[in-house]
């Protein structure tokens, strides 16, 4: 059981590394969806209003927010990223 709990601990800590600062300088304005999670990983959340696609990876404390429109990415912002 311990070793199992070192496993997601080690997962967790993995998935949260790639919102970092670093990353975030790495995204520009122009890259598709596919770019962006290639760099971030998977969003928690999107939505879709009147042909853009808003999405947010992480939470209120640590988060980068994307905005795009036909599959590029239009803006980006960040709060919290270390």
């Amino acid at each position: 059981m311990k070793k199992l709990t070192v496993l997601f601990a080690a997962l967790a800590i993995t998935a949260c590394s790639k919102l970092s600062i670093e990353n975030y300088d790495r995204l520009s304005m122009g890259m598709s969806y596919q770019q962006v999670t290639d760099i971030i990983g998977q969003p928690n959340a999107c939505d879709e209003v009147m042909g853009a696609r808003n999405c947010q990876w992480g939470d209120d404390t640590v988060k980068v927010q994307a905005t795009f429109v036909a599959d590029k990415a239009i803006a980006f912002t960040h709060k919290g990223l270390k």
